[in-house]
């Protein structure tokens, strides 16, 4: 389960992404620092097929960039909030194929792909897709491994559950891609 450190004044997330690498995973939430354990075995599993899928679907048609790693995005500001969704799609007309890559920008990514970890909250992950498509993210893909599910969320329509046997299709960001939601659980 997240905690939030309340002993320090709210960081803005420049100061946030200066600060040195923890041993926790870290997130910016309303100027406070977020800590949860690092995920499991099975999350990083399914982060690197996503990571995988992605890197494939770009070489063929190459539209932009995926990120990895929890990168910082911005999602408020003032005061601020930097979430780092385990995989995210930036088309380059968001993120240019010159853009500088260091600290956070004001870009946010067409698509974030969430795992969900048996240290959070259903609440927590569902209001943090919600925020990030007020931010302007196009898709929030929420997994989850347990179920074998993924829960799609966009702005102009109510979110869908899709079980194993059927295709995650990102049609608005990624024409084309397909995914079996089963087969990116291994």
């Amino acid at each position: 389960m997240a905690t939030v450190n309340r002993e320090t004044a709210p960081l803005t997330a420049e100061e946030f992404a200066r600060l040195p690498e923890s041993d926790l995973f870290e997130e910016l939430v309303r100027g406070r620092i977020v800590r949860s354990p690092l995920p499991n075995r099975l999350h990083g599993y399914v982060c690197a097929e996503i990571v995988h899928r992605l890197a494939r679907y770009l070489e063929e048609r190459p539209i932009g960039r995926g990120l990895g790693g929890n990168s910082g995005v911005v999602t408020e500001r003032d005061p601020d909030t930097v979430r780092g969704p385990d995989v995210a799609f930036y088309s380059f007309e968001r993120l240019p194929r010159d853009a500088d890559l260091d600290g956070y920008g004001p870009e946010i990514p067409e698509l974030v792909f969430e795992v969900h970890s048996p240290s959070d909250r259903w609440i927590k992950e569902v209001a943090k897709a919600a925020e990030y498509v007020e931010a302007g993210v196009s898709i929030a893909v929420l997994l989850d491994p347990r179920e074998r599910k993924a829960h799609v969320f966009e702005a102009d329509r109510p979110p869908l559950a899709l079980g194993p046997d059927e295709v995650l299709r990102l049609e608005s960001v990624l024409p084309g891609f397909e995914a079996v939601v089963g087969d990116l659980f291994g």
